[in-house]
């Protein structure tokens, strides 16, 4: 890719591969949602929209504090117009990650130009980590849309001296806080603030505009405090992480995302300086390598024309990602809220890349990552064999595969172009095939989804259903039709009285037979931790001893 006006044709080539990576975003919709975290919030959503309380966030039949209620509230909304399904518990966070596409774009546009713009959000749409938030949808996806939209809007209330731009900046920074923690405003703050301190923008820093927005937010962001004060702050009496009288305020505005990133908070962790170096690694697949030498180029001649650069990417992205590689409590999905920015920096290095030299390094360099993703999914599909894998999927990899093999004879692209066009054909491949084939088969292990959503079809009687409660339930219950009761062999948990059916492991049907309870065995499921997956576990012919008999019985 050079700095040279695109073509009518290129332009529409990369329309299409656009329309291709949206379509590849969505082709999760459908896929059983994934434990734990995500069937967590999809259960507590649930719970909302059944008790008609949009206050108070309930798990388990106890209160929850863990994360803010936006996603809670948005997640309702769409089960109270679609029902409890698959897909509208997904829909939303897609739907957030696509505005943050489309502010992606807008940035980077204003920033650079509309050919960075188009490969921004390529480059955004088709890295790995974005493409998995999308099918095992938390509050990630929610936080990268709202984020980038905030900075942009901040950006145009700079620029244009906008009030209007500054309040939407507002609004959208609100809805971030009130997603995740107070940890939202470390990317939004740092790109404003970072482009004002290396250009030397004092008065533009120090603004009172920025004032007004702090007053804004604080507004924007009271229906969240006026629910954790109705909550906890109102209930001292209530025990949460094990002790009495915790604040949801306090817990909102410091241990939530301050406590864990000093570890002194009630959700602790073990930080490790370069867990998301290596993260980057495989999360932003397959422009990841191309990311890392980016952000060093940029930071090598940026200072040396700091005046003439833009440093709103480079400054929210490497602030949030030093901090969160300081933190005490660490995981891959964090860095998403960021990838907008690696985006636009990777988009802008790849759009003013010349020489033959640095051309060909970037072609090899991607040859062996789209070789090696290849071997992969190839080796997967061997040795992991999926139940699912129709007609359709293969001719469409076999069609993605061809062109990855043979376009650019037919085509007429230069430079840079060429290798950038195949990296999205193989992201392409690699994710039709886990969206259309490995996860729809692996999710067959998460019986627990398996077993409710076969006893919504197979129960004539309407009799009542029992499971052992815990996290690991919560699929279980989020696609159950009825009340789940709570059940163990020791009569220590309620259950209803005979007849009932309750799913189980198979082991345990033989301590209620010792116990005089008769029992029938109606279905029989093999379960496997699927967020734990091990390669004994990938390989067929080792698969067996991996994994746990389950069973639907009916007690009488």
């Amino acid at each position: 890719m050079t700095d040279e006006s695109p073509t009518p044709a290129q332009n529409k080539l990369l329309y299409l591969f656009t329309g291709l990576a949206v379509l590849i975003n969505f082709s999760g919709l459908f896929i059983p949602i994934q434990g734990v975290d995500a069937t967590i919030y999809a259960l507590i959503s649930k719970t909302m929209v059944q008790r008609n309380d949009f206050v108070q966030l309930i798990y388990h039949g106890a209160d929850w504090l863990d994360k803010p209620h936006f996603p809670f509230w948005i997640t309702a909304l769409s089960f109270k117009l679609f029902g409890f399904t698959t897909w509208a518990y997904k829909l939303p966070g897609i739907l957030f990650l696509m505005m943050g596409a489309y502010y992606t774009w807008l940035l980077a546009k204003e920033l650079y130009n509309k050919q960075i713009a188009l490969w921004s959000v390529l480059i955004l749409l088709t890295a790995q980590h974005i493409v998995l938030s999308n099918n095992d949808v938390r509050a990630e996806p929610y936080l990268t849309g709202l984020i980038i939209a905030a900075v942009y809007h901040f950006y145009k209330a700079h620029t244009n001296n906008s009030f209007w731009q500054l309040l939407t900046g507002c609004i959208f920074t609100a809805c971030a806080i009130m997603t995740k923690g107070m940890f939202a405003l470390v990317p939004i703050g740092g790109a404003i603030a970072g482009q004002f301190i290396f250009t030397r923008q004092w008065r533009s820093l120090f603004n009172l505009r920025w004032l007004i927005a702090a007053v804004l937010i604080f507004i924007f962001i009271l229906p969240e405090l006026w629910c954790l004060n109705q909550q906890f702050d109102l209930h001292p009496e209530k025990v949460i992480f094990g002790q009495k009288g915790v604040s949801g305020i306090r817990f909102f505005f410091w241990d939530s995302q301050f406590g864990r990133f000093f570890n002194t908070g009630p959700i602790k962790g073990h930080g490790d300086l370069l867990f998301f170096v290596h993260t980057a690694l495989w999360a932003f697949l397959p422009w990841s390598l191309i990311m890392f030498v980016a952000v060093f180029q940029f930071i090598k001649k940026g200072f040396k024309y700091a005046q003439a650069k833009e440093w709103y990417c480079i400054s929210g992205a490497l602030l949030t990602f030093l901090l969160f590689s300081a933190s005490g409590f660490q995981l891959p999905h964090y860095l998403n809220i960021v990838f907008p920015f690696f985006a636009i920096i990777t988009a802008q290095y790849l759009n003013y890349l010349s020489g033959k030299k640095s051309i060909l390094a970037i072609a090899i360099t991607q040859n062996v990552v789209i070789s090696l993703m290849l071997l992969l999914i190839a080796a997967l599909h061997y040795f992991f064999r999926p139940q699912v894998f129709s007609w359709f999927t293969a001719l469409t990899l076999l069609m993605l595969l061809i062109m990855l093999l043979f376009f650019s004879r037919f085509i007429r692209i230069h430079g840079y172009q060429k290798i950038a066009l195949r990296t999205l054909l193989v992201s392409f491949i690699v994710n039709l095939y886990l969206n259309l084939s490995f996860y729809p088969s692996l999710m067959h292990y998460q019986t627990s989804s398996e077993a409710s959503i076969w006893i919504n079809d197979h129960n004539p009687r309407n009799l009542p259903v029992a499971a052992v409660i815990d996290d690991n339930s919560t699929p279980f219950e989020f696609y159950s039709n009825k009340p789940v009761f709570a059940f163990n062999a020791d009569g220590k948990l309620s259950h209803p009285a005979p007849p009932f059916l309750l799913y189980t492991e198979a082991e345990a049907v033989k301590g209620l037979n010792a116990k005089g309870l008769h029992t029938q065995t109606l279905a029989t499921f093999q379960r496997y931790w699927v967020t734990r997956i091990g390669l004994p576990f990938l390989n067929k012919k080792t698969r067996e001893k991996e994994l746990t008999a389950m069973v639907v019985v009916e007690v009488e």
